[in-house]
């Protein structure tokens, strides 16, 4: 029994990067919650894959493959969608890939490449997703930014910069969707312990300087961003719209100059 405030009961959910390591959870979790679910991403046997884990018999689970690094498949992953659940009230863009590379070792085909999914691909899911949102009376949308919109490394200059895209879409279509009850927010964590982040984390040297630069001592695990995202899709932060919500560890809380005494 959950807290009617986060409740997900009925909701019908698209989710893009559904089947990476923290749209897989998120899955998991609304569906828990009584979540109607479309899980999109790029390969059929992936999708599939996480359904028969939430339950293969599920008539309230639907799967989607599709490319959306090609903006024209946007739109007809949302009509999919809606048509699979007979509307949609919540979407969330997880969607997402990095190549990390110096600044000047970058290609404008690695450029675009990043740019196509973390940028254009959520910008126009969205604008695919207002007037069904709109239709049925509102709806929410939560984007996954990261904490490189505002503090960057070295060697993600183009994922840094379309996450600062993202939480920058995130304001713009809060402002101008509030008036159809459609909130848009979006979370900015630091690096989460996955495997798509594990040529970071699994070298020893900057697994070790996470741990030291990161106030509470460690990185995040997907299940602690999830709670996040739950709260920002349900009526729990119904007053709550064009928010990038910080999961870092305390790293902009500041630092430590006795560090090093």
């Amino acid at each position: 029994m959950f807290d009617p405030l986060f409740s997900l009961s009925g909701k019908r959910a698209l989710i893009t990067g559904g089947a990476g390591s923290l749209g897989s959870l998120i899955a998991h979790s609304f569906s828990e919650r009584g979540a109607v679910l479309t899980i999109q991403d790029l390969e059929q046997t992936r999708v599939d894959a996480v359904k028969d884990s939430i339950g293969s018999d599920r008539s309230d689970v639907f799967t989607i493959a599709s490319d959306l690094s090609n903006a024209n498949n946007c739109e007809s992953v949302v009509e999919d969608a809606s048509k699979f659940m007979g509307g949609l009230d919540i979407l969330i863009n997880t969607a997402g890939i990095n190549r990390r590379k110096p600044i000047l070792d970058v290609s404008p085909e690695d450029f675009d490449a990043i740019v196509a999914v973390n940028m254009k691909a959520t910008y126009f899911i969205s604008q695919a997703a207002h007037p069904i949102m709109k239709a049925s009376g509102g709806g929410s949308i939560v984007n996954l930014s990261s904490l490189s919109a505002r503090y960057s490394y070295n060697t993600i200059s183009v994922y840094a910069a379309t996450k600062a895209a993202v939480s920058s879409i995130t304001r713009s279509t809060a402002r101008e969707w509030a008036k159809d009850n459609i909130r848009v927010n979006c979370v900015e964590p630091s690096v989460i312990k996955t495997d798509f982040t594990k040529s970071l984390w699994g070298e020893p040297h900057r697994s070790k300087w996470f741990d030291e630069t990161t106030p509470i001592g460690r990185l995040s695990t997907p299940d602690e961003i999830v709670g996040t995202v739950i709260f920002l899709a349900t009526q729990a932060s119904s007053y709550i719209t064009g928010q990038s919500v910080v999961i870092d560890g305390g790293i902009l809380s500041g630092g430590d100059w006795d560090s090093y005494a």
